[in-house]
């Protein structure tokens, strides 16, 4: 027993021990951090799973009231919101986060992302009002001005929306584009101008740039349909099929058409000419030979999809809906029945 207790003793044995000590604490640190992260992710994926049904307003307003819900958790419920086109909920909870004790930069991101919010809910001043806030903090924020500049832009305030180019340019963000497309909507609305004059500067611009087409073209054959087919950018003719395919058949230049194979497809298509016998386009060499079988039938309708965020719209725009992006638009053909048949009676 005596030399047991000598081992005990020993200053060998103490440093195994000690070691030892560290070693079972470190071992069941770090296997205690591993099952509580683990813990963690089951949490949220537990939360997340909860909300792809998203909660009702009274369970919204619990959450938002509960202090243990992590700043995390509610930027993905805002999110979800967002997403959902619930903008009302989603604006309550970015409030519910700016309550919160955030660091600036967290600050700044929920300012930013509930301004974004404010933006597609039509609230344009409160949106204006918290990018400006945010410029005020952090002036050079390239969000912050890229929305702002939308803001102008939507409520008509194009010199202001103009000013934001410069401090953009700065920080060596490519503006060219805004930049024309801010002249040409600002046109648009300018009425001290005369049209042709509007008319004029606009295609020549395109000219110079040869940026926009969609957006030009677009404006040229509803205001001057002549001076549009004398300066078509026929390079451009399948980007704006749907411009082309709805335009009045007193609207139209026979000898442009003639002149260009894809819009002789087009307007056999349409039962205009008849100068094509088949397309290589789907849709278009269906309808060329349902023409040749004397069924008037069936037409074209369109859809449009944004190039950048993948998004499909009934209707065309020059700046997407969703990633308020510029000149993004593809139109899809879609193959219908024509709405002017006469309706048959069942009777």
């Amino acid at each position: 027993m005596e030399g047991l207790f000598i081992e005990y003793k020993d200053p060998l044995f103490g440093i195994i021990l000690f070691f030892a000590l560290v070693f079972i604490i470190a071992f069941f640190s770090y296997w205690w951090g591993r099952y509580r992260t683990k813990e963690d992710e089951k949490s949220l994926d537990k939360f997340v799973k909860n909300f792809h049904a998203l909660p009702t307003e009274k369970e919204l307003d619990n959450l938002l009231q509960a202090s243990s819900l992590s700043t995390k958790s509610l930027f993905m419920l805002a999110s979800n919101y967002l997403k959902n086109g619930d903008f009302e909920k989603s604006i309550e909870i970015y409030l519910a986060i700016l309550d919160k004790k955030l660091s600036a930069d967290e600050k700044k991101e929920t300012m930013i992302l509930l301004g974004q919010a404010y933006l597609k809910a039509g609230f344009l001043e409160r949106s204006k009002e918290l990018f400006l806030e945010v410029l005020s903090r952090h002036p050079r924020t390239p969000t912050a001005l890229q929305f702002l500049l939308i803001i102008y832009e939507k409520m008509r305030e194009f010199e202001k929306a103009k000013e934001i180019l410069e401090p953009l340019d700065e920080m060596e963000l490519e503006v060219s584009k805004d930049a024309m497309y801010l002249r040409i909507v600002s046109m648009q609305y300018d009425l001290s101008l005369h049209t042709q004059k509007r008319v004029q500067k606009i295609l020549n611009w395109y000219q110079q740039n040869n940026q926009l087409g969609y957006m030009i073209f677009e404006y040229l054959f509803k205001q001057a349909p002549r001076l549009a087919w004398e300066n078509l950018d026929q390079s451009l003719c399948q980007r704006i099929t749907d411009i082309l395919w709805n335009l009045d058949e007193k609207d139209l230049d026979l000898n442009v058409i003639s002149s260009n194979a894809y819009l002789r497809e087009l307007y056999s298509a349409k039962g205009i000419v008849s100068s094509a016998s088949s397309s290589s386009v789907f849709e278009l060499d269906v309808l060329i030979h349902l023409k040749k079988a004397n069924y008037d039938g069936a037409s074209l309708q369109f859809e449009y999809l944004c190039d950048s965020c993948k998004q499909v719209f009934p209707f065309s725009f020059n700046r997407c809906p969703n990633c308020l992006g510029i000149d993004t638009l593809r139109n899809e053909m879609l193959l219908t029945k024509d709405s002017f048949e006469a309706n048959m009676s069942f009777q």
